[in-house]
């Protein structure tokens, strides 16, 4: 997924403003280019490199004096702890389940900060551009309404469409999708 540009913002808070009159319901869309900064694992990375390199040193040069020694360890975490300070590459050496984790904890935070609030309710699509998560979060009676099935398919829908490159246009579909699910379950209701 790509970052999005001010006008791709403009097009989709009136395709959000579109899908609010229509339904009477607040919606929010978060998309965050990452969830955490994740500033520990570069450094305990490059610590992790030192360490090894001070092993391998100490196991296969004992000659070698212990001040020559430091100082590769210490040259060797600094420049890992700068090099994997790189967020893609910082990404990539933080475990999956602590992405998704990390980021579905941001999810539920925005949605209490931006929806549980409301005295309307609503629902909050959320997407973390680094992590390449996608939620949908909805309160509990619009949830109830539409189902959980529903909002599957929008968001498996948006993930498949993000792959290709075409954010914005994936973004738009899943807030008219929604609207439309919307629509649909308040036209049961009645």
């Amino acid at each position: 997924m790509k970052n999005i540009s001010k006008s791709d913002h403009e097009l989709l808070r009136r395709a959000i403003e579109d899908a609010e009159k229509r339904t009477n319901t607040h919606i929010a869309l978060v998309v965050v280019p990452v969830s955490d900064r994740y500033h520990m694992y570069p450094l305990a990375y490059g610590a992790l490199l030192a360490l090894a390199l001070g092993g391998a040193l100490a196991l296969f040069c004992p000659q070698l004096a212990l001040r020559t020694s430091f100082v590769a360890e210490a040259a060797v975490f600094v420049v890992f702890s700068a090099v994997f300070d790189w967020m893609p590459l910082r990404l990539r050496l933080v475990p999956g389940f602590i992405r998704r984790t990390r980021a579905r904890n941001f999810a539920h935070r925005e949605f209490g900060a931006r929806i549980a609030t409301t005295h309307r309710g609503g629902l909050l699509l959320f997407v973390s551009l680094g992590e390449r998560y996608v939620e949908l979060l909805a309160d509990r009676d619009l949830h109830a309404r539409v189902g959980q099935q529903r909002w599957d398919r929008i968001v498996g829908d948006l993930t498949s469409g993000a792959r290709t490159g075409q954010t914005v246009k994936c973004l738009q579909a899943a807030i008219s999708a929604c609207r439309d699910a919307i629509q649909a379950s308040a036209q049961k209701s009645v």
